[in-house]
């Protein structure tokens, strides 16, 4: 295995972007989703671009300058000019700054999967830079396996827990339950929309006050 697989949190987190092709929009968008502070930089940007500007990316059109990393989470060089990709990546280097060099795996610190987000559930997929076209594949494939579903489950089950927790319930305690609402067939109930026998399980489980649309709601019953 070359590479270590994690899922890193960019809350709140500076990152730059040179770069304002389809590639470098395409990764400041997933960023900015992820709630990182982007700044993408680009002596000429993408047509549409001002489609962006509801975001919270700023885009500054200017050449790429070293000083532009400092004080930067990570580093994305995708502008089509291999040199100055390289270039960027090692005054990133020089700055202990981690830095994705786009369509060049081997040249970077690390790589950006393929995705398949379903709300609080995250597959990602990599060939380890092999074959982005394979990624792509297998990511589509499991889009189809992974349905909407699984997003409304996984918020069913941690605004429960949220709840349990609220009420003073310890987390090991949840373990069993949770186990059984799943064995139960709550990700069946919930792609069929049969919310009587959904609520049915959750009182037998977990007790009165719990139903399914206060609690995908945020609300909490009694």
């Amino acid at each position: 295995m070359r590479y270590y697989p994690i899922f890193l949190d960019v809350k709140g987190k500076n990152c730059l972007v040179v770069g304002g092709g389809p590639v470098g929009i395409r990764k400041a968008l997933t960023l900015e989703k992820c709630g990182a502070r982007v700044k993408v930089i680009s002596e000429q940007f993408l047509e549409g671009t001002d489609g962006f500007k509801g975001t919270s990316i700023l885009f500054v059109e200017k050449k790429y300058k070293k000083k532009d990393i400092k004080g930067m989470f990570l580093v994305f060089a995708a502008t089509n000019n291999a040199e100055l990709n390289q270039e960027i990546k090692v005054d990133a280097a020089k700055s202990n700054i981690l830095c994705n060099v786009a369509d060049a795996p081997d040249k970077s610190d690390f790589l950006v999967p393929s995705i398949v987000d379903r709300g609080d559930l995250l597959v990602a997929v990599s060939t380890s830079g092999a074959s982005p076209a394979m990624a792509k594949k297998i990511r589509q494939d499991l889009e189809g396996f992974f349905d909407p579903a699984y997003a409304k489950v996984l918020c069913l089950m941690g605004n429960i827990r949220t709840k349990l927790l609220s009420a003073g319930h310890a987390p090991d305690d949840h373990r069993q339950a949770f186990s059984n609402l799943i064995d139960r067939g709550i990700l069946e109930l919930v792609r069929t929309g049969d919310e009587i026998n959904i609520n049915l399980i959750l009182n037998e489980i977990f007790g009165k006050g719990y139903m399914y649309q206060e609690i995908v709601s945020g609300k909490r019953g009694g």
